[in-house]
């Protein structure tokens, strides 16, 4: 708690203050896992391969800057962003580095430009074709994130059953790959996978957390 007289170096402490949460790759990872839904301490230490202890110390880090909350069931301790609005402060973050770091330009082109040389599809276009009909919109992340949520419409293709499950898809239609959010591998994967079986295939140009930030409408079961 800052305790300067002056209430607009106060009101920047209180700022500085959730800069230096998020002044850790874990707890970006963390924020991005959590933009899917509501997770257990045990879940996302899981999916981010940190410790138990880890993964509980960066959530509280995040909950004392007001950016997660929580709650418990029964034996387990589960946190949620504390509102759309933190989607919204990790994108303002990636546009700004991407637009002033050269490092992040590069590691773009390494990892995504190098693998997916079409343009992403924007939410609204994908809306128009999708209401449409000439589109097939596929998510591709793990079942228990789409049933947290997914576009309306979508069909739940996880990548590892993508090869496995080609034959469900229309040849003749685009489709369109999104998962947890604009640096998501997952879309990036599934594109190059299904252009290589002659699929036409872009991705989405960011992921499910930002659908929804954007109020549109979120599907779920």
């Amino acid at each position: 708690m800052c305790k300067s007289t002056d209430p607009k170096r106060a009101l920047f402490a209180e700022l500085a203050a959730v800069a230096r949460a998020l002044g850790h790759e874990h707890r970006v990872e963390l924020l991005e896992h959590l933009a899917q839904g509501e997770r257990s301490v045990e879940a996302l230490a899981r999916l981010t391969g940190l410790s138990m202890a880890n993964a509980s110390q960066h959530l509280q880090q995040l909950r004392r800057a007001g950016l997660l909350e929580a709650r418990r069931d029964g034996k387990f301790v589960l946190y949620r962003l504390a509102d759309d609005g933190i989607v919204q402060l990790m994108s303002v973050l990636r546009q700004t580095a991407e637009r002033n770091i050269a490092t992040v330009g590069a590691l773009l082109a390494r990892y995504f430009d190098g693998r997916d040389g079409l343009e992403p599809i924007g939410r609204a276009d994908l809306v128009e074709r999708a209401q449409a009909g000439l589109v097939t919109v596929v998510d591709v992340r793990p079942r228990e994130e789409f049933d947290l949520g997914h576009v309306p419409g979508a069909l739940s293709v996880p990548l590892e059953e993508l090869d496995a499950r080609l034959a469900e898809l229309d040849p003749a239609t685009e489709i369109v790959a999104y998962c947890r959010g604009a640096y998501c591998l997952l879309a990036v994967e599934a594109v190059a996978r299904l252009r290589a079986k002659g699929f036409s295939a872009r991705r989405m140009e960011d992921g499910m957390p930002e659908w929804r930030a954007a109020g549109l409408p979120v599907a779920a079961g």
